[in-house]
């Protein structure tokens, strides 16, 4: 009898839609996997207790990190691109957002998918790189940040 062990979490893997090339799939962690679906009490008098009913569902954000890339990165590019992504300049409600389905593979030891989550019309929502310190032997680490409209398991 074999004996079923709980996936590692350091084994995955990333694609984003229409973007190719191994460095954009490279990543050092994911975060934000999560939903949390509200609750709404309504109190009805003559009764000794609250109705507690269920709302729409609210899910996090994705945090997606990495070593730093070059510029020619299309995650990066796509990210900091003024009208698709995060606008360094005023915001016009005219220029529409590139939105991208993000795919993340959780793998076995032979790299096969165990699980994986669809990140459906995932925007840009925030762009950072990790403090400089001369102190510090670290490597510099990019953070990208998507909202989307929804995730589901494959």
């Amino acid at each position: 009898m074999s004996e079923i062990y709980p996936p590692v979490a350091f084994y995955f893997q990333l694609s984003f839609s229409g973007v190719t090339g191994k460095a954009d799939a490279s990543f050092k962690e994911v975060s934000g996997i999560s939903l949390e679906r509200g609750i709404e009490e309504i109190t009805e008098g003559g009764n000794p207790f609250i109705h507690r009913v269920p709302t729409a569902v609210k899910y996090s954000n994705l945090v997606l990190k990495r070593g730093l890339v070059a510029k020619n990165s299309a995650v990066a590019k796509w990210c900091l691109d003024p009208v698709g992504g995060i606008s360094l300049g005023p915001v016009s409600l005219t220029e529409t957002i590139t939105t991208k389905n993000i795919v993340v593979k959780l793998l076995n030891e032979q790299g096969t998918p165990l699980k994986s989550w669809s990140f459906v019309n995932a925007w840009p929502v925030k762009w950072s790189i990790s403090d400089f310190n001369s102190m510090n032997n670290e490597i510099a680490i990019e953070s990208l940040e998507f909202a989307y409209s929804y995730f589901k398991v494959l």
